[in-house]
């Protein structure tokens, strides 16, 4: 069976490593790689796969020879024509159907193709096709995501507040007299009104695991109280 075509949920994590890697490709790009770089964090796995794919790198993770050839190119004019061949070899069953038409083909017919080639979900499906336009913009079909646009993405995902509880702030007199109110009506006790806040943002290029994480931890050790 032929590899499932690759995907990944957002543009930002390929964008930014496909602009780093033309400035300097490394002789490999591991996981560890894309770390030090500060690109694709929590996707690595999804960045490595396509430029797998698409013949960047090996199986084992180093630059290939055809690779390389095309992210030394200096002008996009050259990156595009070679870029374009490396979509054309990895993409070819695509390209045998549609031909040049496939660079403009709409979002229903790449959907279609990769549902049907890989037999995946309608969101993977429609993740494949997004993948897939993201790269055919660095071919020179289509403006790829500007860097501002990806950065922002970057951005947005580390505004992150810190997860810490928001007490009311409420006048020593008021607090005082809501805890008498509260004593008179529980038979003498003190019942103070506690009000907590807490704040969960989401990293922006997450996928749905780490979506899963984030909230089984919440109810694991804040709603549960384990």
């Amino acid at each position: 069976m032929a590899e499932k075509h690759p995907y990944i949920s957002g543009t930002g994590a390929i964008t930014g490593a496909i602009n780093q890697f033309r400035k300097t490709l490394p002789s490999a790009v591991t996981a560890e790689t894309l770390k030090k770089l500060g690109l694709a964090p929590n996707n690595e796995s999804y960045v490595i796969n396509i430029l797998r794919f698409v013949g960047v790198i090996d199986k084992d993770g180093n630059s290939t020879t055809e690779g390389t050839a095309v992210f030394s190119k200096h002008g996009n004019d050259e990156f595009h024509k070679g870029f374009e061949k490396l979509m054309r070899d990895s993409y070819a069953e695509l390209f045998k159907l549609y031909g040049d038409e496939t660079w403009t083909a709409d979002d229903d017919a790449l959907i279609s193709f990769f549902r049907g080639s890989d037999k995946t979900s309608d969101l993977v499906g429609r993740r494949q096709a997004s993948t897939f336009r993201v790269l055919a913009s660095f071919a020179g079909h289509g403006e790829p995501p500007s860097a501002k646009a990806a950065a922002g993405l970057k951005t947005a995902s580390s505004k992150t507040r810190s997860v810490a509880p928001k007490v009311s702030k409420t006048a020593p007199n008021q607090r005082l007299a809501q805890g008498q109110s509260n004593g008179t009506a529980s038979g003498g006790g003190r019942d103070v009104g506690l009000t907590v806040r807490i704040e969960v943002n989401l990293p922006a290029a997450g996928d749905q695991e780490t979506y899963d994480r984030i909230f089984r931890s919440i109810r694991e050790n804040l709603l549960n109280g384990k």
